[in-house]
């Protein structure tokens, strides 16, 4: 069961053939008769999406999770198991752009968000999250864009708290140029809440891991009291939405205000008192287990893993949301990541079959191309 949450505003003292990539790239436009609306919830509030045919633009790779674009149009993917870094070019060609070094893959751990500098190329640098032998970390990696090839890595953020589950892992660099990383609680609850803590935290950082000024702690974290994030996006008034596994009960979408406590392992979902940050909007994790997020057009998209579906959820201004639809439900098995295609019309889709947790078909896992129509 989906539900719409009232925000509380606290703070504490104490944030195929590829197809598609430049009008969706190789993806030819459908017709208004080929549109697939594959959505089924009944939305209150919010515009109506159809989505366009899915098409295959990669297949056979290890896990797909961050993905970012270059200025060229050209895209890199980070696989999780094999720390490879795949470059899927304007023309559909993909080729090794190099593997991370120092990955440890294990458990939900490996090479995990990737985000290009929003300077690139005057600072030809890729960021990426992975998980090392002993901790998580942030590194900068110098990439030529006439090679293609990654070059050298910087270790700028270390000592984030690892485990076999729970290491967040997105990141993203929000519209005032800082870059924004999730940490998940690294199986130790208590550490969510506890600001000295990397874990359980969304970070805001410098390009060169400094914590990011007006900090609301003074140091690296911008919010805390987070169970395992693992989406972050932007809407077009600069809300930042937070996207959180739950545990038993309820999944959150959150919306991001520097300083707030939002509630784990106190609470999961609303209800927590004033002291926390209620979500937005909360689902039960049968329906969703949700991990990635991108705005395009007029809504939030939410990838679900154990739910299998795509979510919509419309945004209706200042930070609010309307009723959520459902979308690809089933059709291909656990959803990772979406990102937006860079001219917004058409979004990419990553399947997580092979993360041991799904049942791989032919040519997983996959990032599929889907119009907007």
């Amino acid at each position: 069961m989906t539900r719409i949450g009232t925000r509380i505003r606290t703070k504490r003292s104490a944030t195929g053939p590829l197809a598609v990539l430049g009008s969706l790239l190789l993806l030819t436009a459908c017709s208004t008769d080929e549109a697939v609306t594959t959505g089924t919830g009944e939305g209150t509030e919010g515009g109506s999406t159809s989505l366009g045919e899915p098409s295959d633009l990669v297949t056979e790779l290890e896990v797909p999770w961050g993905i970012d674009f270059l200025p060229d149009g050209s895209a890199l993917i980070a696989q999780r198991d094999s720390a490879e870094v795949a470059l899927v070019d304007r023309e559909g060609e993909r080729s090794e752009a190099g593997t991370v070094e120092g990955v440890s893959p294990r458990g939900e751990g490996g090479l995990l968000g990737l985000a290009v500098d929003p300077d690139f190329p005057e600072n030809p640098h890729v960021y990426v999250y992975y998980t090392a032998a002993s901790d998580n970390r942030v590194a900068r990696v110098d990439y030529d864009e006439d090679t293609g090839r990654l070059g050298e890595a910087e270790v700028i953020l270390d000592g984030v708290p690892a485990a076999s589950t729970h290491n967040g892992g997105r990141i993203a660099f929000g519209p005032d140029g800082h870059l924004y990383v999730a940490t998940g609680d690294a199986q130790d609850r208590e550490a969510a809440q506890d600001t000295g803590s990397l874990a359980g935290k969304i970070l805001r950082i410098t390009t060169d891991g400094e914590a990011a000024p007006g900090n609301p702690f003074d140091d690296l974290v911008y919010t805390y009291g987070h169970r395992n994030v693992q989406g972050l996006a932007w809407d077009d008034e600069e809300n930042l939405y937070a996207i959180e596994f739950g545990q038993d009960t309820l999944d959150e979408v959150n919306l991001i205000e520097p300083g707030n406590n939002y509630g784990w392992p106190v609470v999961e979902g609303p209800g927590g008192g004033d002291e926390y940050t209620d979500p937005l909007l909360t689902w039960e994790p049968s329906e969703a287990s949700p991990s990635g997020a991108a705005v395009a057009g007029d809504s939030l998209w939410v990838a679900a893993l154990r739910g299998q579906r795509l979510w919509e959820v419309p945004l209706t201004g200042g930070g609010t949301v309307g009723e959520p639809r459902d979308h690809l439900v089933g059709e291909y098995g656990r959803l990772r990541t979406v990102v937006a295609t860079p001219e917004g019309d058409g979004l990419w889709v990553t399947t997580s079959n092979r993360d041991s947790r799904g049942t791989p078909a032919e040519g997983d896992d996959r990032v599929l191309g889907v119009p907007l129509e």
